[in-house]
């Protein structure tokens, strides 16, 4: 097995794991974002799947949607949004600063995060785990079998500790070798300075999907941990995180319901009270947020329902080809629920 590890130095992952005092919030990010025309989101670098430039210059990816999304409500137009990379070392103060509105970054949802950054968390928007890749040709079928592997990873996540944690466990070693940067990562481990790569299981499936002969390479089975992803606001803004938390649920919602964004028009009239509540045809709901009475049916009209989020930038005829997995509708067994619209 090789052998090796370049950490990140210490500051940065104790910053990054929010060990850093947070900022003083600012409050009416709404006024600002309506001043300004538009919601400035951080993204990834560049993530197929999530977050990218396609050929044109157009950011697409899941992330991506969920902060149109939050557009659609806010300027009834999906597309007055800006998106801001923000690398691992640097997302959270992005938005402590008020350099971005809405943080929609494959981000976790933890413990320490929630309670010392000065950020809220809105609703899970998307249930993943942290897993294992490894090249075909190791022949490796378990990440039991990693025992002393080098093992490429990035600084300031939750991997770290989720790895120690698995091989702890097996009562096993390994070396984990960290690199700065997300293109460091992926290069050395195609390179073959590791044996196996560790993120989250969507987060790997994206990393394969850029790799010069996908095939090549195998997601292990394990899922090693629990990684709850939510999109992230400013604390003290409280209309603010509920217009993206209610812009979340509406995207959940409509899928349970059968809205899609071929349909929202039909669906207006509906005789389903909540499904009229939802696109603002009766009760208005929107002026409760400071927003339009059809806020949600732009939403829709904007992005689509959940499941058309999903598979068009995840699903099984994507590059990634994910599985829903619990990425679904409580009522068809899975994760997603979302509160009344009443």
């Amino acid at each position: 097995m090789k052998r090796g590890i370049l950490w990140a130095s210490a500051a940065c992952v104790l910053a990054t794991l929010g060990t850093l005092a947070p900022t003083v919030s600012r409050a009416d990010t709404l006024d600002t974002v309506r001043q300004r025309g538009k919601v400035v989101c951080g993204v990834s670098l560049a993530n197929p799947g999530f977050a990218a430039p396609n050929d044109k210059g157009r950011m697409e990816g899941f992330d991506a949607d969920i902060c149109r999304a939050v557009a659609a409500a806010v300027f009834g137009d999906g597309e007055k949004v800006d998106f801001i990379p923000t690398n691992i070392n640097t997302r959270f103060q992005a938005l402590q600063s008020g350099e971005i509105d809405i943080l929609s970054r494959q981000t976790t949802l933890t413990y320490s995060r929630d309670a010392s950054l000065g950020l809220d968390f809105g609703p899970y928007v998307f249930f993943d785990g942290q897993g294992l890749m490894v090249p075909k040709s190791l022949g490796i079928n378990s990440a039991k079998e990693l025992k002393d592997a080098a093992i490429c990873t990035l600084p300031g996540t939750t991997t770290a500790q989720n790895l120690s944690d698995f091989f702890a466990a097996q009562g096993a070693k390994f070396e984990m070798v960290v690199f700065e940067s997300p293109d460091e990562n992926r290069a050395a481990f195609f390179g073959g300075r590791c044996e196996a790569i560790s993120s989250d299981r969507s987060d790997l499936a994206s990393i394969r999907a850029v790799a010069n002969n996908p095939n090549d390479y195998v997601i292990l089975p394990e899922t090693i941990s629990k990684e709850p992803l939510a999109p992230a606001v400013r604390q003290n803004d409280s209309n603010w995180r509920d217009i993206v938390s209610w812009s979340e649920w509406m995207v959940m919602a409509a899928e349970e319901k059968g809205i899609t964004q071929a349909n929202v028009d039909e669906k207006l009239k509906s005789s389903d009270q909540e499904i009229q509540r939802m696109l603002g045809a009766t009760d208005e709901l929107g002026p409760l947020l400071k927003l339009d009475k059809k806020w949600g049916y732009n939403i829709i009209k904007s992005v689509g329902n959940y499941g058309e989020i999903f598979n068009r930038n995840l699903g099984e005829k994507t590059r990634l080809g994910l599985t829903r997995g619990p990425n679904v509708a409580w009522n068809a067994g899975g994760l997603l629920y979302a509160p009344p619209f009443r």
